[in-house]
């Protein structure tokens, strides 16, 4: 909608008034130079341009809080981030035609660009002419495979694994086990952005046109804390971060300044400060979903002194940051007694229910992971606090790159199309995938309905490499694979063989737990009991199941415990005849304290090389460490 008040307005009539002089003067006006019929002939075009562009500034909505620079630039950043994804799709939808040649370029180009390395020179990359070939040759692998070839490419080595250096090495989240280090090349970080980040913001705009906006988004993201290798490159997450994302600043609504905050408390008053600031926010983001869920118990933490900021105009002075931090947060903070009122009569009504869509009314959409054990925490958003703002996950991705991308962003559950020019993929049918040398299929070669570990080949080194990921594909888009993430191959419970996976575990769970309304599961975990020295009153071994949920002061009874281990003998024939044997004793289900996960995402940061950015929740715990933060917190045993 154009206002006559906007500056923008006028100055796209005053470049419309030019535009027509200019065309009068090079139509109408005779026995002129041809200097002056030239200069009239290079304006008229820039005149007629910059008329559109001001208009179209103008018409669209914007957050109060842009200034002129912050405007352009993110109306700059938006433009040519559609403009690269409307190509990006329809080279996306062309390899997609035809994935055998696509995949076999690619995995014979990445072959010849790195013959001359150590590793390919080991692996006589130079006579591998075909795909078959290749599996052949090489074999499957993990990540213990390649730590000697990274460890002296930390020393500064080159043409090592690839024949491009290295930028970062990027640490991975360590979800299923130990964090490991990955090399990642600039070129792999330029293909995401091309192939994945622009494709899916296309299809964001399809399908939710009302974000083609100026808006800012509230995202919630941390600068992790680096260190450097021997060569002196960086060592840290290569997950979404400020220190990333430096040129899409200016479409967020917290100020630079506050991305220098390193502590996590801090910085997430800050983002809430700012977004809470900005009435007119257009979307919220963050990697997973459970980063926005504790944001939002947090934001019911810090509203009041938030409020009283906002009322003041002023960051509240007991905040742990570094002065010359404060004063350019302050300088960008501007006095708004109306929206502090506004916030506290939100806030006061007591109800979590659709909050966020009180506190933001014109929040159109929430992009996070919601897929896999981000299922939860997204389902919790949609019940609670963002109910009415769709959730779209667009990404499939990981530390060694662009898996899939989710180009249908009102589906759920969320699938992915794989990322047909990113990876060589191959696929290890489930029931094979404890083998250490399976035979693979390859991307023309899968069947719809079918669970398989997948092994990539990527851009930074990774040669038929076991990740630890289980799909199921779901569907074929053109001839790629579309698939939905299940679960990481080491998150499973296995006591006696059984093999009980994450994913069959949450559905047990979340069928049992849904007949419990109005009561909501927060969060939850398993160990196995052979980690925890209490083994209860038999030999046989078991399942201990952490369960944080909404009222803690209620306990939960043996009736309901029984429940989820009946749902679970319904859903798992093999655990079911184990159950009836007695090979394996009934769940054992400790009810923690409201809170007890975030502590438990706390301890996790403080003592790995993950980030705030990378952290998941892992839904069967392996470390005595972990489990004892949650034990502390037991209200109940079952």
């Amino acid at each position: 909608m154009f206002r006559l008040g906007d500056w923008k307005v006028w100055c796209g009539i005053l470049h419309l008034v030019l535009l027509v002089y200019l065309l009068h003067y090079l139509l109408c006006v005779p026995n002129n130079s041809l200097v002056s019929k030239l200069w009239a002939g290079v304006l008229t075009p820039v005149c007629g341009i910059s008329a559109i562009l001001c208009f179209d500034v103008a018409r669209r909505k914007a957050s109060s809080s842009h200034t002129f620079r912050s405007k352009f630039d993110h109306y700059i950043a938006i433009a040519g981030l559609s403009w690269v994804g409307w190509f990006a799709r329809r080279k996306l939808d062309k390899c997609c035609k035809n994935v055998t040649e696509t995949q076999n370029k690619l995995l014979l180009g990445r072959l010849k660009e790195n013959a001359e390395t150590q590793y390919g020179r080991e692996y006589k990359f130079l006579e591998i002419q075909t795909r078959e070939e290749y599996v052949k040759q090489h074999p499957l692998t993990y990540i213990s495979h390649y730590e000697p070839y990274i460890q002296q490419m930390m020393k500064g080595e080159e043409k090592v694994l690839t024949s491009r250096q290295p930028v970062i090495f990027a640490v991975t989240s360590g979800t299923s086990g130990k964090s490991s280090i990955l090399p990642m090349t600039k070129h792999q970080g330029f293909m995401f952005f091309i192939q994945g980040i622009s494709v899916v913001y296309h299809s964001l705009l399809k399908t939710f046109p009302e974000n083609n906006n100026l808006q800012k988004t509230l995202k919630f993201f941390y600068t992790p804390k680096w260190r450097k290798s021997e060569c002196g490159i960086l060592i840290g997450p290569n997950s979404s971060s400020p220190t990333n994302s430096k040129h899409l600043l200016n479409i967020y609504s917290t100020p630079k300044a506050g991305f220098e905050i390193l502590r996590e408390p801090e910085a997430l008053y800050v983002h809430l400060l700012f977004g809470l600031a900005d009435k007119s926010l257009g979307m919220l983001e963050a990697n997973f979903s459970s980063l926005i869920l504790s944001s939002f118990d947090a934001l019911y933490q810090y509203w009041s002194d938030i409020a009283d900021d906002i009322e003041r105009g002023e960051v509240n002075l007991k905040l742990n940051i570094d002065e010359s931090v404060r004063k350019e947060l302050n300088a960008a903070l501007t006095p708004n007694p109306q929206r502090a009122s506004e916030i506290r009569d939100v806030m006061k009504t007591g109800s979590k229910v659709g909050i966020g869509k009180r506190l933001w009314p014109d929040c159109n959409l929430i992009l996070s992971a919601d897929s896999g054990s981000f299922d939860l925490p997204a389902k919790i958003l949609r019940e609670t606090y963002c109910e009415g703002i769709p959730i779209y996950s667009p990404l499939y991705a990981a530390s060694e790159g662009l898996l899939g991308l989710n180009i249908w962003p009102k589906n759920h559950p969320s699938r992915y199309l794989l990322a047909v020019q990113s990876m060589f993929f191959e696929f290890i049918p489930v029931e094979h995938s404890t083998e250490d040398q399976p035979s693979t299929l390859f991307m023309d070669q899968v069947e719809k309905g079918e669970e398989y570990e997948l092994v990539i080949t990527n851009a930074s080194g990774f040669y038929r490499y076991r990740f630890g990921d289980i799909v199921k594909v779901v569907d074929f888009y053109h001839q790629c694979p579309v698939i939905e993430f299940k679960h990481r191959k080491g998150q499973f419970l296995n006591v006696r063989g059984e093999k009980t996976s994450e994913s069959l575990f949450y559905q047990a769970l979340t069928k049992t737990t849904s007949a419990w309304f109005p009561r909501k599961l927060l969060n939850y975990c398993c160990v196995e009991s052979l980690l925890i020295e209490n083994k209860g009153d038999s030999y046989a071994p078991f399942y201990h199941l952490f369960l944080e949920i909404d009222d803690d002061s209620k306990p939960l009874t043996v009736d309901q415990r029984e429940m989820i281990d009946k749902e679970l003998c319904s859903r798992s024939y093999v655990y079911e005849s184990f159950r009836n044997k007695g090979s394996i004793q009934p769940i054992k289900v400790h009810q923690v304290k409201v809170g007890t996960f975030e502590e438990l995402r706390k301890f996790t940061i403080d003592n790995s090389q993950a980030s705030a950015n990378q952290y998941k929740v892992p839904r069967v715990l392996k470390t005595k460490e972990a489990v004892s933060v949650l034990l502390k917190n037991v209200v109940n045993e079952l």
